[in-house]
């Protein structure tokens, strides 16, 4: 029974770490079906998600150290949605008052819910990294995963040769977590995958509410296309690396 128990925690855990992206697609689900009065969609969505957050940092559930983490990729997500809109990537067709050069603000908590998730289950399941590579390959390899978003535009597309180099850099590191007293260890390049799956997943369901639409879902919703897990995979990879770059700096701060 100890091993059913142990999944069973698990599962508890990971669950709480992902209050606040629950809540977000809970939201969409519900906006979908019971319009709301007064406001469009969009700005409801943002309403909903700034309540949120405030009641996760008043209820402790989040630590202001976090909030900053999360305020970072709410930045970094809406810079990406604001050019991936431009381009045509993807698009929100409903109107909105908090909407910018069409984007509505409430996307970049989407991006932010994930760095949200990473924290909570980081703190909650005492996560540590073994064989963590330096901070001089960690920061530029992050920085040109970001980048390609946006240069495969106008150049190649070198996604492939980045996942490639993301398994060279962290063949030998690997991730401790802890559930009910007892220490488990995963392969790094394991658990971006399996996170980078389940947001795949979560993006079929956030489409299918109308989160966002892709040119191919215009007339009909459709399953988002698998290979777009690959730019969730290098979404997640660096998400990872920078809260785990932001957690190593700050607990240097505080031995010193």
């Amino acid at each position: 029974m100890r091993p059913l128990k142990q999944l069973i925690r698990f599962g508890r855990e990971q669950a709480l770490s992902c209050l606040f992206p629950v809540v977000i697609f809970a939201s969409l689900a519900i906006t979908k079906i019971v319009p709301l009065p007064i406001l469009p969609r969009y700005d409801w969505l943002l309403i909903i998600s700034l309540l949120m957050q405030w009641m996760m940092v008043r209820s402790g559930l989040e630590t202001r150290d976090e909030l900053k983490v999360i305020s970072l990729f709410h930045l970094i997500g809406l810079a990406l949605e604001l050019f991936k809109v431009h381009m045509g990537s993807w698009s929100y067709p409903e109107e909105g008052y908090s909407k910018v050069f069409g984007v509505p603000l409430y996307s970049g908590f989407m991006y932010a819910s994930v760095a949200s998730y990473l924290c909570q289950a980081w703190r909650r399941l005492k996560v540590d990294l073994i064989k963590w590579p330096p901070f001089w390959m960690v920061v530029p390899l992050a920085a040109a995963i970001y980048l390609n978003f946006f240069t495969h535009h106008y150049w190649i597309d070198i996604r492939w040769w980045l996942s490639g180099l993301v398994v060279v850099v962290f063949w030998q590191s690997w991730v401790i977590y802890e559930v009910g007293g007892a220490r488990y260890r995963m392969p790094i390049a394991l658990s971006f995958v399996l996170i980078g799956f389940f947001i795949w997943i979560a993006e079929n369901i956030a489409t299918y509410f109308g989160a966002w639409e892709y040119p191919n879902q215009a007339d009909a919703w459709s399953l988002v296309h698998i290979g777009k897990m690959s730019s969730w995979l290098l979404l997640v990879i660096v998400s990872f690396l920078i809260v785990a770059t932001l957690k190593r700096v700050k607990a240097k701060d505080r031995i010193v």
